[in-house]
């Protein structure tokens, strides 16, 4: 949960100098495990912790959390190498990344426990650990939802964040998960290019205006990336910043219009495998673009998060063919998809929109899934004979 600290200017300028003390130590340490390839957390305190207390003037718990975030960092690189997100073995990129050791920059976020953070709800304040010592009532806000829930929920670890020019805590909470009703049927999601998504009952989210908006934001990067200068490129990340928040404003919006009316409706969501997504899809090139500048898996992400909080029962379920077979007569061919948007099956002649027949599908087989998950084990015939 995301709240806005308020700080004074004098208390802003004590937390900048505590996150570029706390990021200059981090490079330092990351420096060190990576010259004597040393990457696990404990056995990395052994080498670093004292130093970087002494000379950068960390607490005990500030000095452990900057060596478990320079872990965390190379066991990430680790899995990202091994995935071959950078390249070939041997590619100049690689090499580049395995070489150099890990930076920080100087305003990347730092975890706080409960001894360097505690919350003050009553007054709205927080008391927070600095490299010059504590700074009390510290006053912060956020929406009623935010302000409730880090009131009335048990917070666990916090991220200190400094993102444009703003001071933010990203508190985790434990919230109660509501227990899964038995569904009344499946509402199938089908997530696609023209459409973000389009459910069974035939309601389309965020379609021809947010393609619009993504093709206009594409225009704009190009120009940019073409002019090339530094206020250009200063631009374009902060562009980028803003596509991403709107990116995650229209798939809460969407997550959470699905799974109201799932609950509404007594049913279950019935979504495609989450991973894998662009692997699956076959597009021409001009349709490229469109399907790797949405985050599909953010949309997943959110729609299993908000169904689990609202006690809303989520499958996944395996999309080959969905687009394919028609969701009346089960006739499947490559030929019913005459084109992006249409469907047309050439065995009972229906005509539908190609997501929506989709998106039915998703739902039929949903209701498969749930069934072999919850069907009371029954023994075989053999097994009853004792053979």
């Amino acid at each position: 949960m995301q709240v806005k600290l308020l700080p004074t200017p004098g208390q802003a300028a004590v937390l900048g100098a505590t996150l570029r003390a706390c990021n200059q130590a981090a490079c330092d340490v990351a420096v060190v495990a990576r010259e004597s390839a040393v990457y696990r957390n404990y056995d990395l305190r052994k080498h670093v912790y004292a130093g970087i207390k002494a000379d950068y003037g960390l607490g005990a718990q500030a000095a452990q959390h900057v060596i478990k975030k320079v872990a965390d960092a190379y066991t990430v690189l680790t899995a990202n190498l091994k995935a071959g997100r950078y390249g070939k073995p041997g590619s100049n990129r690689r090499r580049r990344i395995e070489a150099n050791p890990i930076g920080f920059r100087w305003d990347a976020a730092q975890p706080y426990d409960a001894r360097m953070l505690s919350w003050q709800h009553d007054a709205r304040t927080v008391s927070i650990w600095t490299t010059a010592g504590r700074l009390k009532a510290m006053a912060y806000t956020g929406s009623p939802t935010q302000l409730k829930a880090v009131a009335t929920s048990v917070i666990g670890e916090c991220d200190l964040v400094h993102r444009d020019g703003m001071w933010f805590l990203y508190a985790s909470i434990e919230v109660a998960e509501t227990p899964p009703y038995e569904p009344d049927g499946f509402l199938g999601v089908d997530m696609g290019i023209s459409n973000i998504a389009y459910d069974s009952d035939g309601t389309r989210y965020a379609g021809t205006r947010l393609n619009g908006y993504r093709r206009r934001q594409m225009r704009l990067r190009a120009r940019l990336q073409h002019k090339g200068t530094t206020s250009a490129k200063r631009l374009l990340v902060r562009r980028n910043k803003k596509e991403a928040r709107h990116a995650a404003n229209v798939n809460h919006r969407i997550a959470k219009t699905i799974v109201t009316e799932a609950a509404r409706t007594g049913r279950g969501i019935a979504v495609e495998e989450l991973t894998g997504i662009r692997e699956r899809v076959r597009l021409r090139k001009p349709q490229r673009v469109t399907l790797h500048s949405w985050s599909f898996h953010q949309l997943g992400g959110f729609l299993t998060y908000k169904a689990r909080r609202a006690g809303v029962p989520l499958v996944q379920v395996d999309p080959r063919y969905t687009s394919q077979t028609c969701h009346g007569c089960k006739h499947r061919d490559r030929r019913n998809r005459p084109n992006q948007e249409t469907f047309t099956c050439r065995s009972c002649g229906v005509v539908a929109h190609a997501d929506h027949n989709a998106a039915l599908n998703i739902a039929e087989r949903g209701v498969g899934s749930w069934g072999a998950v919850n069907r009371p084990h029954v023994a075989s015939p053999r097994s009853q004979r004792g053979d």
